[in-house]
């Protein structure tokens, strides 16, 4: 099969139009940086990344792609159609996410120094973005019509808090692609080689104590939510967790009281579980549950009355789960980087592509080039030197990818 495999990619890599393509991303990553720094200067902290995805559509439209929108979760989408597809026809999902970490107020404004990119967000998920854009235009320069058609989408919602809300709304009765969704390569931060097949399943879970409060004098021995939860962490930093499959549990945000002499009415923590296993994430949530009880269970015990309450909220849920070794996607990745002469660099990861592979749809996450570093802090940069190769892996897996789509849909249609 592999013989068969490196045929066809050999002979993709060969075609006149697509040799136009990988000629325009070589030589127009000026034109891709540009964008770059124009799109970064435009913040897109969690739940407000509406700016930015109006100027993707802009760029969509620009490019030449049909049908480009926002759509009903904030999503810029765009297509680049087969010849005479129907309107329900299937798609590949080619997306990178548009928001960042960090929170509105950031500064996050970008500035060069040579060849690096220095801003928050530069590399997660700038170097995908740029991709996005550049794999569009270099599809145009080509005039290459895709075997089936392919979604453009620069999506909403994939980090942290926003659990995935862009991606989930693909593939939900709200999106006009339910159901269309064939594959989806999903654009992720930097790497010429790198690939998320196997996705980080996690929890978020939001554990609320609250209490009466009151006068840190006049009221003193009431039972303080803070406390509560500072032994409640300190219970749960000692649980169990296997190294395999292996599972974290992190406490990153703690919230409450209102001053230094005051007995909190409420206290807030925020716990992030992930795991390989979605066995062992139901385990190690178990587990969190029944030690958060037994703490405030104790920490009220004698009382007269039980004055703190505890509520724990799940915040985010993200399915772990892996690409099929033997699926048609990564065979075709696998035959892609072999022409490139890569060794593929596969990895465990938290990305957009867990909830399509939740839903059995074959998805994964690649880098888009160049290098990346102190990627979620201030300090993030990113040299986009040499990523034409990347986009060149990505263009061949895409292309293929579409030829794959399109043939299955003629044997399921029995045309």
């Amino acid at each position: 099969m592999s013989t068969v495999e490196n045929r066809r990619i050999a002979a993709l890599a060969s075609d006149r139009a697509v040799h136009r393509a990988f000629g325009w991303l070589h030589l127009h990553e000026p034109q891709m940086r540009r964008w770059q720094m124009q799109f970064l200067a435009i913040p897109a902290p969690p739940f407000a990344e509406a700016e930015r995805a109006a100027w993707f559509c802009e760029r969509f439209r620009e490019l030449g792609l049909e049908g480009a929108l926002l759509d009903a979760e904030g999503n810029a989408v765009a297509e680049l159609r087969a010849q005479n597809a129907a309107e329900d026809a299937p798609v590949v999902l080619l997306s990178a996410h548009l928001d960042t970490v960090f929170p509105a107020g950031t500064d996050c404004t970008p500035r060069e120094e040579e060849a690096r990119i220095l801003c928050p967000g530069a590399c997660d998920n700038g170097a995908g973005l740029a991709a996005l854009l550049g794999l569009a235009a270099a599809l145009r320069h080509a005039k290459i019509a895709p075997a089936c058609t392919i979604l453009f989408a620069a999506n909403v919602g994939e980090e942290g808090a926003g659990d995935l809300r862009g991606m989930r709304h693909f593939f939900s009765t709200a999106s006009p692609y339910a159901g269309r969704i064939r594959s989806v390569i999903a654009l992720e931060g930097s790497g010429d080689a790198m690939v998320v097949d196997r996705a980080l399943g996690s929890r978020r879970l939001r554990v609320t104590i609250t209490g009466p409060g009151g006068h840190s004098w006049a009221d003193a021995g009431r039972p303080n939510p803070i406390m509560a939860l500072a032994a409640a962490l300190l219970e749960l930093a000692k649980l169990r967790l296997p190294s395999k499959p292996r599972t974290t549990l992190n406490c990153g945000v703690i919230h409450g009281g209102t001053s230094v002499n005051s007995i909190p009415e409420s206290a807030t923590a925020d716990l992030d579980l992930r795991s390989v296993s979605a066995l062992e994430l139901d385990r190690i949530e178990l587990a969190v549950l029944n030690t958060l009880t037994r703490v405030i269970d104790s920490e009220v015990h004698g009382l007269a009355a039980p004055e703190l309450q505890l509520r724990v909220a799940r915040i985010g849920d993200r399915a772990a789960g892996a690409l099929e070794p033997s699926s048609a996607l990564f065979s075709s990745l696998r035959a892609v980087d072999r022409h490139l002469g890569l060794a593929t660099d596969s990895r465990i990861g938290s990305t957009d592509a867990n909830l399509p592979l939740s839903l059995g749809v074959p998805a994964l996450a690649i880098g888009a080039g160049g290098t990346g570093w102190g990627i979620h802090t201030l300090q993030e940069g990113y040299d986009p030197t040499g990523r034409d190769l990347a986009l060149r892996r990505v263009l061949l897996l895409l292309l293929d990818t579409c030829v794959r789509a399109a043939a299955n849909n003629l044997v399921h249609s029995g045309a």
